[in-house]
């Protein structure tokens, strides 16, 4: 499967990759998947995100796995993870829109006009408090409601669908719709369904299966299982632009060097200064994540100079071979 963020990109110079440094991204190993790799879990309710994350470490024996996007305990669904160096990617997830399906109850029944109403008021840009039992300061911020509606309803008991920004308290969403309507409303469940490109129609993985196919692998060396459930970790940056580079850049950056134009050889189309990018390999491998300090003209027109600042690097040194030198040291 190919990386779409990969395709279709304006090539400013050509380069051939020596294949015996680094892997293709959908050629990895299973020992490199645990260290690059992606996880899109089906949290059950009951654990925190914290002790999930926890019971995957022990699972695939690994000292580092991170989640994007906090669940609460009882809250279950979608659950982006990133096992070993991948954890640093993560953080993009949180760029993108969430999809909650939450079960409600009102505390009297509005007519259908009413609740309409009351809904789109609720969609759009709104303020919200994070609650008293919150990870995060109490502060009243804005958040984006970009869907607000009903799947199903029985009398009181409301299905709903909401489509917000990040960082949005369905609980409280809920809250206020009561508080409008005039009686109340309470959310009685909720499942996370979609994490900007992951939806839960496309399937995820369970914990249990997890555990098989990591038995299945360790046992009886069968890896079939455990490829289908790790995947690449550049799947999860396929929402933002892309810069591709030299093999001779690579590890320069891996040491917190910035790219300079000499090294790129393909860009997104359209790119703006300001823009975070990924910055790939010839092998579609991640290096790191970076902004644009160049628009796509202005990098087509230099020759020298730096085009991105880089803000995260997520691959380890050493992988590619050194083909930078430092400046010598003054002699006294």
């Amino acid at each position: 499967m190919s990386l779409p963020q990969l395709e279709n990109l304006i090539e400013i110079d050509q380069d051939i990759t020596d294949d015996s440094y680094g892997t293709y991204y959908d050629k990895r190993t299973i020992e490199q998947l645990l260290n690059y790799g992606l996880i899109i879990l089906d949290k059950p309710p009951g654990p925190t995100s914290h002790e999930t994350v926890a019971w995957t470490k022990r699972v695939l024996k690994l000292s580092k796995v991170g989640h994007s996007g906090t669940l609460d305990p009882q809250v279950s669904g979608v659950l982006p993870l990133g096992l070993g160096e991948a954890t640093k990617a993560l953080g993009i997830l949180l760029y993108g829109p969430k999809e909650y399906h939450a079960l409600g109850r009102v505390h009297s029944l509005p007519s259908k006009e009413k609740l309409k109403e009351t809904m789109n008021l609720l969609t759009g840009e709104i303020f919200q408090k994070p609650p008293q039992r919150s990870a995060v300061l109490r502060q009243t911020r804005t958040r984006t409601i970009y869907e607000f509606e009903i799947l199903e309803q029985k009398e009181r008991l409301l299905l709903t669908r909401i489509l917000c920004e990040s960082g949005t308290y369905i609980r409280k969403l809920y809250y206020d719709l009561g508080e409008i309507l005039g009686p109340g409303a309470t959310m009685i469940e909720l499942r996370r369904t979609r994490v900007n490109q992951f939806y839960e129609k496309d399937g995820l993985v369970t914990l249990h299966e997890l555990v098989n196919a990591f038995s299945l692998w360790e046992d009886n060396k069968d890896e079939s299982k455990l490829k289908k459930i790790i995947k690449p970790i550049e799947y999860a940056l396929s929402e933002i632009k892309s810069v591709v580079v030299r093999d001779s850049a690579v590890d320069a950056m891996c040491h917190g060097a910035q790219l300079a134009i000499p090294g790129i050889l393909k860009i997104s189309p359209n790119l703006q200064k300001g823009e975070m990018v990924g910055i790939y390999t010839q092998k579609g491998e991640i290096i790191a994540l970076a902004e644009s300090t160049m628009s796509e003209s202005e990098i087509r027109d230099a020759t020298k100079g730096y085009a991105f600042e880089t803000k995260r690097i997520i691959m380890a040194p050493e992988i590619y071979p050194r083909k930078w030198r430092t400046k010598p040291t003054p002699k006294d």
